[in-house]
């Protein structure tokens, strides 16, 4: 079964955990640090590769999401699952969102993951984008929108 890395919505305790069907959680871990983490519109992440050999250059003024590409990479936080295909194919990848599209990551121990990344040809509705990666972790960046701060 391939492994999952989750770092939204289908974490445990999340909205979209039950897409995971029991898929048993491998433990919770963090992506290499060569990432940008997003919010779009404040309802799910997106993980930005820095490496330009693998997301090639980037236009940040052509389609409305400033800052995108730009950056130091860093680590961001989430959790891994040992995910049946048929769960992946079926359930999980279905319910994921236009602006994601199924990718390899880097974890910070070197191996790698599937996971759900900005998708490279979509464009953002201009403000929709924002750099998150301060927080480098999904729960706490929706727990600083609760407590009425986006660490701005």
């Amino acid at each position: 079964m391939p492994l999952m890395f989750l770092n939204g919505g289908a974490m445990r305790g999340g909205p979209l955990h039950h897409l995971l069907r029991g898929a048993p959680l491998v433990g919770t871990v963090r992506t290499a640090p060569r990432y940008r983490f997003y919010s779009v519109s404040d309802q799910f992440p997106a993980l930005v590769d820095q490496d330009p050999q693998i997301t090639g250059p980037q236009d940040e003024s052509a389609n409305g999401t400033a800052g995108v590409g730009a950056g130091v990479g860093i680590s961001v936080v989430g959790e891994l699952y040992d995910v049946p295909w048929e769960v992946l194919r079926e359930s999980l990848l279905p319910a994921e969102p236009a602006e994601l599209e199924l990718g390899v990551i880097e974890l910070e121990d070197g191996s790698g993951a599937l996971a759900m990344i900005r998708r490279r040809t979509y464009v953002e509705p201009h403000g929709a984008f924002h750099d998150i990666s301060e927080h480098a972790d999904w729960r706490a960046y929706t727990a600083s929108i609760a407590a009425g701060s986006k660490g701005e």
